[in-house]
């Protein structure tokens, strides 16, 4: 034991589990990205708006939210990140399309308070817009909750959003997945760390499916997500007046991940020795995590009651151990990773068709299911398992394809 083993220790939640999509910028940025054409500040958030080619001005606009992480939104990576695997709004641009990137002070804030930003870049695209074509508004990740919640807010205060079509890439519709045993380390780390921020923030408790409370060790849906789910509710659940599409990075045939329940996922030595991860499984007091630290000493054994196997469930993967492990290793740690990426926005949420709360629906064979089922009017599911907010041709062209004239 040293001093370098404590600090090591205290150190290793100097990170936040996001998609590549959600993180932020290195440098330089390994992708060319122009300069907005305009640039606003928003309640809460900013915009960068870029004209479609041969336009002078907001003529077809496309509004695009974005999503979830700790601090404040880089939307020159946004802009690199939906466009360097496929060219989306390369093509968005070519086609006449106006882009407006939609970020946020503080992307772990409230769904509500953020949801300010969107209206007011609703709002003000409308205004500034050239002509009368009809707006085209969504986000990726939790961006597609936020403008959701924002468009049927509008609808109920009877303000005209003149928004034609929605659009949601993977968003956790009816809820989000972090391993439990991921979120109690966080909060077992002994010193106040971005991880834990972030897994305690209001968007996370509001977002996440199941949350680990720090404050008593319990593990349920957050009254954050009960209160949001009712104010949704309140809202109509949907906005009413657009087409809703939505696309999922996960399949939807029923396959997952080749993530077996009760395997392991992660072990740890060295620092916080005989850690040690498994993959979700059902029944009681199944074990998810044994988290041990030596500074101060603690052991802890992390049981969940009642859960679905989530972590190798279908839809759109988060490298959420892989994460972790490469935060161990630079702090000193010996890893044993053996599931990278687990699920994080099962596909039958991202499509908004059934509820998270057992195996059957979570595993559902979507194509089996009459598509009506869904909260959706039409959606797409990718025909292999992709990253969470990947945007691949398959997905990008599909929302192309359906634009409002």
């Amino acid at each position: 034991m040293s001093d370098q083993d404590e600090k090591a220790e205290q150190s290793v939640g100097a990170f936040t589990l996001a998609a590549p999509l959600d993180s932020t910028a290195p440098t330089p940025l390994p992708y060319p990205v122009p300069t907005p054409d305009e640039e606003w500040q928003l309640p809460n958030g900013f915009a960068h708006v870029f004209y479609g080619e041969r336009n002078r001005g907001i003529t077809r606009p496309v509004i695009i939210a974005d999503g979830f992480n700790l601090g404040r939104s880089d939307l020159t990576w946004l802009y690199a990140g939906l466009d360097r695997d496929y060219p989306f709004l390369t093509e968005l641009r070519r086609r006449g399309r106006d882009v407006v990137l939609l970020g946020f002070d503080e992307r772990s804030a409230s769904i509500t308070a953020n949801a300010e930003a969107a209206i007011a870049c609703i709002m003000r695209t409308g205004a500034e817009q050239l002509g009368s074509a009809g707006l085209t508004v969504g986000g990726f990740s939790m961006g597609g909750i936020i403008t959701r919640y924002a468009l049927a807010r509008l609808e109920m205060q009877r303000m005209d959003h003149r928004t034609r079509l929605y659009f949601s890439y993977d968003s956790p519709h009816r809820g989000g997945v972090v391993p439990i045993g991921l979120q109690a380390f966080s909060h077992f780390i002994p010193v106040p760390n971005d991880f834990a921020r972030q897994m305690n923030s209001p968007a996370a408790r509001q977002m996440l499916w199941r949350h680990y409370d720090p404050a008593t060790g319990t593990i349920g849906v957050a009254p954050e997500r009960t209160e949001f789910l009712q104010q949704l509710e309140r809202l109509g659940g949907w906005p009413r007046l657009p087409r809703l599409i939505g696309v999922a990075n996960g399949r939807s045939d029923g396959t997952g991940l080749a993530v077996e329940p009760g395997d392991i996922t992660l072990t740890v030595n060295r620092i916080y020795p005989g850690t040690t991860f498994y993959a979700q499984s059902q029944g009681d007091d199944a074990v998810v995590a044994e988290l041990k630290r030596r500074f101060p000493k603690a052991e802890k054994t992390v049981t969940t009651s009642g859960f679905p196997e989530l972590d190798g469930a279908p839809g759109g993967t988060l490298r959420s151990y892989g994460i972790l492990a490469d935060m161990l290793e630079k702090f000193g740690a010996q890893v044993d990773l053996r599931h990278e990426h687990v699920c994080f926005v099962p596909s039958v949420s991202a499509v908004s068709i059934r509820d998270l709360d057992d195996n059957k629906a979570l595993y559902a064979d979507i194509d089996d299911l009459d598509p009506s089922e869904s909260d959706l009017d039409d959606f797409l599911c990718s025909s292999t398992t992709t990253e969470h907010t990947a945007v691949t041709r398959e997905l990008g062209e599909w929302i192309l394809d359906r634009l409002p004239d």
